[in-house]
């Protein structure tokens, strides 16, 4: 057996520089995350984060289009190669232009700076110890709610770039083209989907991400009932493939991040952020188990033909989503932290 990832075809060392690859990348996002709540207050974050969040679709399209591009004019290594090279530009950038939190600078921390404290959030009397803050995000029921919301979350989002090709193809007749076209305007949805959740949720919610986590989500459950219930008719499938997109990506930024730079301490949204991030791949490990679990015990051979009944996955697909709506609008009340 063989496992090809580009300067080794061999299984160990090929699995071994996988798993270091996933290491260094997890340090991005609760990097660029904690500079965000550094340098942008509490009621502008959600706008800035919303940005920031549509890295998750704009990094997915640019790997279908540009790097599969790159594979079939010069091979299968320089689909590794390549997007290694601009990640460590970009890392490279962020080293020289990112700057740490202004009180390192001598300057006032932004909240203050701005007058936007949270209100009746009360300062402590000492500043803790950072490990005793850090692990203080242990004590604190809405971060594991969080998490719990983002991976069931995560367990649709995975779904869907995992299976929906298939689903398309086998259920509702689609070509390959016709059906990766379809995802392909859910992840363009999905970048519109980050900035309105940032903006909706500071400019019309007063920075309170519960009532926009309920609006999202909803919108992601109507684009589920089309695109799983609904005629098989191409605006049918369009506009679901948009709802989808603009309500998942929605959710992703709150419940994967923003949320909880409102309700921790500031100095570890980081430590947050990794805890959240766990949970999050977890769902989507999980639902790889599950979903193919389900998928094949309803397959059928007719003809020679597969045959696929989805209707137990998208049953567990469609209860994820559920489920994290519930939790992600169930901390309506939750105490904000500055």
């Amino acid at each position: 057996m063989q496992l090809r990832q580009g300067a080794s075809t061999t299984v160990l060392p090929a699995a071994l520089f996988w798993g270091l690859n996933g290491w260094f990348q997890s340090f991005g996002a609760p990097a660029c995350v904690v500079a965000m709540t550094a340098w942008f207050s509490n009621r502008e974050r959600g706008r800035m984060y919303g940005i920031w969040s549509t890295a998750h679709s704009i990094g997915e399209g640019l790997n279908f289009l540009v790097i599969g591009s790159i594979v079939a004019l010069f091979g299968w290594r320089f689909g590794y190669f390549v997007p290694a090279v601009l990640c460590t530009a970009v890392a490279l950038g962020v080293y020289l232009w990112v700057r740490e939190p202004p009180r390192t600078m001598g300057l006032p921390p932004v909240a203050d700076w701005k007058n936007d404290h949270w209100e009746g959030a009360a300062k402590p009397a000492t500043e803790p110890k950072l490990l005793v803050t850090q692990l203080s995000i242990l004590k604190i029921p809405s971060v594991w709610i969080l998490a719990l919301a983002s991976a069931m979350t995560y367990v649709t989002r995975y779904a869907m770039n995992s299976w929906g090709v298939l689903y398309l193809q086998e259920a509702r007749g689609y070509s390959l083209p016709q059906a990766g076209s379809l995802l392909f305007v859910s992840t363009l949805a999905g970048v519109a989907g980050a900035v309105a959740f940032g903006y909706i949720s500071d400019k019309f919610f007063g920075a309170r991400r519960p009532p926009a986590n309920l609006l999202f989500g909803l919108l992601e459950l109507a684009g589920l009932g089309l695109i799983f219930f609904g005629p098989t008719n191409n605006f049918v499938l369009l506009s679901g493939m948009v709802l989808f997109g603009l309500g998942m990506t929605g959710l992703i930024t709150s419940v994967g991040g923003l949320f909880a730079t409102d309700i921790c301490p500031k100095r570890v949204v980081g430590a947050a952020m990794g805890l959240i991030g766990v949970f999050s791949y977890l769902g989507a490990a999980v639902q790889e188990q599950i979903s193919g679990a389900l998928i094949d015990k309803g397959m059928t051979m007719v003809g020679g033909h597969r045959h696929y009944d989805f209707g137990p996955a998208i049953l567990f697909w469609v209860g994820a989503s559920v489920v994290s709506l519930v939790l992600a609008s169930s901390l309506w009340r939750v105490k904000l932290r500055d």
